[in-house]
């Protein structure tokens, strides 16, 4: 274990969430998924939903699609599909989508999470259905293996947006795309929209190609955040190179690693670097750039 690895591995049990410990333990030590699974239970509502600022620019309790989410990419990172969590979390998106009713697309959230204290872009824009977050929570529901009436649905829901002239114009939402597409099963289907949204890459905002940009926006590693990742091949060897070179000089002294915008307090500052240390870890860990062996 290198020494880098060793204090981003320290930042993460001295300032992180009980989650991001456990997604440690289950991802670099070999303890049991269910873990993590136990942990995410204490965000999950009767109406199966997540909230409780699970994804910690909102501190809002009421379940919420971007927490749903959340909640989904840990069990997906740590490589278990718990059925309790699954099905209520379906349920859930299927009242949110009747309730939308413009065939199956939820929205990131809505105006309830204004009674508490949020981050400033978490404003109305996010009380619109869209294919974010809609098409990111389809793909990994695909890849937990799970099938329920609601995800087909929004399937097709993304399946008749993405037949559209134009797509998205804002990495985000072609990030959420991009999950869709990694587990659709017509894969010439979805190879052939991958290209789109490689080409709408280009000009998407918050989509920064140069390693040395300073300031929010997404990488190519956050499309092709592992080695054996399905879009590596979106982008040019030699870019994936530069940015894990960006990304291991972005470390802190403390160990962890930054953010680049302004979440709504101290404590969601924490949580937030908690996170992205875990991302950076595994990332660098999978291209071959640390070591994590004890």
């Amino acid at each position: 274990m290198n020494e880098t690895f060793r204090s981003g591995r320290d930042f993460i049990f001295s300032q992180g969430r009980l989650l991001e410990r456990r997604l440690f333990a289950t991802c670099f030590q070999g303890a049991p998924a269910t873990g993590v699974a136990d942990a995410l239970r204490g965000y999950r509502n009767e109406d199966g939903g997540f909230g409780h600022g699970l994804e910690p620019d909102k501190r809002c309790p009421a379940s919420l699609p971007i927490d749903v989410e959340a909640a989904l990419q840990a069990l997906a990172a740590a490589g278990t599909a718990d059925p309790s969590l699954l099905a209520g979390a379906c349920e859930y998106l299927a009242t949110v989508a009747a309730e939308a009713d413009i065939g199956g697309a939820v929205p990131p959230a809505f105006p309830v999470i204004e009674g508490y204290p949020r981050a400033a872009h978490w404003t109305d824009w996010t009380y619109q259905p869209g294919l974010n977050p809609t098409a990111g929570l389809v793909g990994l529901f695909r890849k937990l293996k799970v099938e329920h009436d609601w995800v087909s649905q929004a399937a097709s829901w993304c399946w008749r947006q993405l037949a559209g002239p134009e797509l998205p114009d804002d990495a985000h939402a072609l990030s959420e795309v991009l999950v869709f597409l990694e587990h659709e099963p017509d894969r010439e289907r979805a190879e052939a929209a991958a290209k789109r949204v490689r080409d709408k890459l280009a000009t998407a905002a918050m989509f920064h190609a140069d390693p040395d940009h300073h300031g929010y926006g997404l990488s190519p590693l956050h499309f092709a955040p592992a080695a054996d990742s399905v879009w590596r091949s979106l982008f040019p060897a030699d870019v994936i190179e530069a940015h894990l070179n960006r990304l291991q000089r972005d470390q802190q002294p403390d160990g962890g690693w930054p953010i680049t915008w302004e979440p709504p307090s101290e404590a969601a500052l924490l949580e937030w670097r908690g996170i992205v240390t875990l991302s950076a870890l595994r990332t660098l860990v999978s291209y071959g750039r640390l070591d994590a062996s004890p």
